[in-house]
């Protein structure tokens, strides 16, 4: 409950709320803003539901903001009754404020969609068709504030934000409506449905994983008559669209608890139906190294990260990057082994990512991460060059990102330091051979020059000529001398494809020293994959 008595609600949606007053029809703030403001946190948004009908809406603010025929004042571009009320505020919450018409909801044939959708006289039976408890309560401003409505709608016309003072109303000026229960559930930390908790997953499916995400993100615990039909009816979550699994995923995952967020979706059943790779892991021991199994790994890893308040990217490679184990198991007990479980867990983790409809950029950037997590560095046994090979693989602006997924691999097996000291001497080595180059774009030659001196057009062997060349200066940075490469261009002009095609996927495929030699016997000694 909030921390102080007073309700802090901007002047401009004081505002709406008002001149809906003064042209004689209600105004409620209710839904997610509500709840906030009981709870004493900031709405991330603003929500005001009304008797007017959207026409009437729509003609009550046709001037609030400055409007034009290509930018009108408002929006109203839905079935639902909601038209938008455009500010002109800075603030992303207050920029367009919601007015909805209140509406009672037909059957959902498709889990998704109501049926039908009719226009209410009440605000009760708006409430009646909202998910849970905690999002079925409005707020009205009583009597006491009519001094508001006349300040307001004097000063509408300027377009201010400033015509409506803060008087400082209290929770005692507001009535509260509150069919439900929404208040006390609210004091008891309680996720619960609105009526029969079947009925409203069977009219939603995407309530299911509404209501692990509310719980997740508010601490709160969803209520057993509520966790019962979640658990009966989660295979209704298969005919929601995976955009909208998405947001409400992506949501939880970027809590403070969502370890225990994706902990309450496989306890629910919900998990098979958004991230069924995870799943894989449960009950999968590992070796000497870990003290969990595979999917608990996987959540202290989460855990790690959240704790960091590390971005989403991030969160999403430290729950994934062992997602390839299971499938990669050899031996059991303290010797088991998983080689090769960076490589199936990327391949993994771009059919999860792409099927939950997550942006190209976001997916690549995730895929990366777990496909070279499992790194290999120690004090003495990379060289220069070594390291140079590790920046030309992984791209040197990942590493940081890379360095943090490790501190939550780390965390995640029970081990007590997250960056030791050989870390902390990578770091030191890439800082020492960061001006040297590590991609083709960094030779002191470009493809026109090989172009040029080949006396070649635009094909394959200008880059495996620029391939051959990288290779040789990754051993040794001197030879990026203008003068030595065209020289070295002319010389490898002379090969015939083939064997110059060789000659560059060798130079690509070449195994560098954190992958092979003496390192791959330390690897197999100590079970690290």
């Amino acid at each position: 409950m909030p921390k102080s008595d007073k309700f802090d609600i901007p002047d401009l949606v004081k505002q709406i709320a008002s001149v809906l007053y003064g042209a004689g029809f209600e105004a409620y703030l209710v839904g997610g803003c509500v709840r906030d403001l009981l709870l004493g946190r900031a709405p991330k948004d603003w929500d005001v539901a009304t008797n007017a009908k959207p026409a009437e809406v729509q003609k009550l603010f046709s001037s609030f903001a400055k409007a034009t025929a290509d930018k009108p004042a408002t929006v109203y571009e839905n079935e639902f009754g909601t038209v938008g009320v455009k500010t002109e505020s800075e603030d992303p919450a207050l920029k367009i404020i919601e007015v909805t018409t209140y509406r009672s909801e037909g059957k959902y044939t498709d889990k998704r969609h109501p049926d039908e959708i009719k226009f209410a006289e009440k605000v009760e039976e708006d409430l009646a068709r909202r998910d849970f408890t905690v999002n079925a309560i409005a707020l009205n401003i009583n009597s006491k504030h009519a001094r508001l409505a006349s300040t307001a709608s004097r000063g509408w016309e300027a377009r201010s934000s400033k015509t409506v003072s803060d008087f400082g109303f209290r929770i005692s000026d507001f009535a509260l409506v509150d069919p439900y229960g929404g208040e006390e559930d609210l004091k008891k930390k309680i996720i619960r449905a609105v009526g029969d908790p079947e009925a409203r997953f069977n009219e939603d499916a995407l309530r299911l994983l509404r209501a692990v995400r509310f719980a997740t993100e508010l601490g709160f615990k969803i209520h057993p008559d509520t966790q019962r039909a979640i658990e009966k009816h989660a295979g209704l979550l298969s005919m929601i669209a995976k955009e909208r699994i998405r947001d409400e995923f992506m949501k939880m995952i970027m809590a403070e608890t969502a370890a225990g967020g994706v902990r309450l979706l496989e306890s629910s059943g919900l998990l098979a139906h958004v991230l069924p790779e995870l799943r894989e892991g449960i009950g999968v021991e590992q070796n000497l190294h870990h003290i969990y199994t595979v999917f608990e790994h996987s959540l202290q890893s989460l855990a790690y990260a959240e704790s960091k308040n590390y971005p989403l990217e991030i969160r999403l490679a430290a729950l994934l990057h062992d997602v390839g184990k299971p499938k990669t198991k050899a031996g059991s007990g303290r010797n088991a082994t998983f080689y090769a479980h960076e490589m199936v867990g990327a391949k993994m983790a771009v059919r999860a990512l792409e099927r939950l409809r997550l942006s190209k950029e976001l997916t690549e950037k995730v895929v990366h991460l777990v496909r070279y997590h499992m790194f290999y560095y120690n004090v003495g046994e990379v060289s220069e060059a070594g390291v140079r090979r590790f920046l030309a693989r992984v791209g040197p602006e990942n590493v940081p990102d890379l360095l943090k997924v490790r501190e939550a691999d780390r965390i995640g097996s029970g081990v007590p330091k997250a960056v030791p000291y050989k870390l902390r001497h990578l770091l030191f080595m890439i800082d020492k051979v960061k001006h040297d180059p590590v991609s083709p774009k960094m030779l002191k030659v470009r493809g026109d020059d090989v172009m040029k001196i080949a006396g070649i057009a635009p094909g394959p062997r200008v880059g495996w000529i620029l391939a051959t060349l990288l290779e040789e200066v990754l051993d040794d940075p001197a030879k990026n001398e203008k003068a030595y490469l065209e020289a070295a261009i002319a010389k490898l002009n002379k090969l015939s494809d083939g064997e110059l095609g060789k000659l560059s996927l060798e130079a690509k495929e070449r195994k560098d020293e954190f992958e092979s030699g003496i390192e791959a016997g330390i690897k197999k000694k100590y079970h690290v994959q």
